[in-house]
């Protein structure tokens, strides 16, 4: 039998309207005096025994009252979300409809609530299974960066190359202005891919110490300065100071000064299986973020707006302070696809019955201990209620594993499936 009606707002949003019964009021009234009167001291009254009669006469009914209301009106309200099977996302807004001899009698809570979501299919999701296989050249790479640490930067009188590294002074302008971020003076750069745009490195090689060029800078549609993207910057580039890496030989003495290994073998084959570790996580997470993407696409239901809002703000955090509010709301699309993201995997890990183990809690919380060099019992402290964010990442982890180890991989060796 339910005690509730509900009305739908908005696709999102309910209205759930439920009564005080009179005697559960007066049973929250009685509770409530007690809890009221415990310390309270009258003439004539030991602390704590004064009749509720004489209390109410000092204090008033109301406050008696409205202690009661506080109290019963959460259990009604948890009581009408339970017959009508809603998961709210908000608190909600209460409001007094009714009132018999100044006591109210029937209230109206709004709240905004989770959809209903039909899942896609999302077992067998067909993606493509990145290659996870590590060349020597990979390892080449590391282990020369390893040898870096250990090496000295010596002057040369040369043309600058790959590989070295630059003092330089620049300046940049877009349509002759110049921009925030644009101008460096005495900068280190090290000319090697990824660390700055290579049309910016590119304008550098063959350059002189003491010479100057101007350099045409292309910056890419998702630059991450969003004020610059896709647009063009001309540079003016002054070389000040030219060196290059002189590194120790790879042999077993450098495996033993940078490792446990006592040989370079040993270190080249631990460096391998770390790169290995690597390249398979990172196919992974793109076979996670490729299932994610078909499965957004396939999926259709409202989105919360307040969640949508969190989100927005969320994501605006790292804008400056000064952003324009159209800076902000162009984020409103990722911050959808990221709510509805979320709201999809939590509906798999429901439906899948995927949860986070209390060991599964204790291993995080070891992690993050061994990260920041403190006991897990302060760690366990500081955060405190955040725990809980800890248990949402964990099953969103394990859910995304879920998916990935159901989906059906394919590439160059593994055709992909026909639909």
């Amino acid at each position: 039998m339910r005690t509730s009606t509900l009305t739908r707002i908005a696709p999102t949003q309910v209205a759930l309207e439920f009564s005080i019964d009179d005697h559960e009021l007066a049973a929250a009234e009685e509770r409530a005096f007690r809890k009221l009167s415990k310390d309270v001291r009258l003439p004539g009254f030991r602390k704590g025994k004064v009749p509720r009669k004489i209390f109410e006469q000092n204090y008033g009914s109301q406050a008696v009252t409205s202690q009661a209301v506080d109290d019963v009106v959460p259990q009604l309200y948890a009581r009408a979300l339970e017959e009508h099977a809603l998961s709210p996302v908000q608190r909600p807004t209460v409001e007094v409809l009714e009132e018999a001899d100044g006591r109210p009698s029937r209230l109206k809570a709004t709240v905004e609530v989770r959809p209903e979501i039909v899942l896609p299919p999302y077992r067998g999701v067909a993606v493509a299974r990145p290659p996870a296989s590590v060349s020597e050249s990979d390892v080449d790479r590391s282990l020369t960066a390893l040898a870096k640490e250990r090496g000295t930067l010596l002057p040369v009188d040369r043309p600058a190359a790959m590989g070295d590294v630059a003092t330089v002074d620049f300046e940049g302008k877009v349509d002759g202005t110049p921009f925030e971020g644009g101008r460096g003076e005495n900068e280190i750069v090290e000319l090697s891919e990824g660390r700055f745009l290579p049309e910016f490195l590119s304008g550098i090689v063959g350059m002189r110490a003491g010479a100057s060029r101007s350099v045409e800078v292309h910056f890419p549609p998702d630059y991450r300065a969003t004020e610059l993207a896709g647009k063009t910057a001309d540079f003016r580039i002054a070389l000040k100071d030219l060196k290059e890496y002189e590194l120790p030989p790879l042999d077993d003495e450098f495996a033993k000064q940078v490792s446990n290994h006592q040989g370079i073998a040993e270190l080249r084959a631990d460096v391998r299986r770390r790169l290995e570790a690597i390249a398979t996580a990172r196919a992974r997470q793109a076979m996670g973020n490729a299932i994610m993407s078909q499965l957004l696409a396939a999926a259709d239901f409202p989105l919360p707006p307040s969640l949508v809002e969190a989100e927005v703000s969320r994501m605006s955090e790292d804008l400056p302070e000064n952003a324009e509010p159209e800076m902000r709301e162009s984020l409103r699309s990722s911050a959808e696809s990221n709510v509805k993201a979320t709201l999809l995997i939590e509906e798999i890990a429901k439906a899948e019955k995927i949860t986070a183990s209390p060991a599964d809690v204790a291993l995080e919380l070891e992690v993050l201990a061994r990260r920041y060099g403190q006991p897990v019992g302060r760690i366990r402290k500081a955060l405190g209620n955040n725990v809980a964010s800890i248990v949402d990442g964990i099953v969103r982890n394990k859910t995304l594993d879920f998916l990935i180890d159901n989906a059906v991989g394919f590439n160059e060796e593994t055709p992909r499936p026909a639909s």
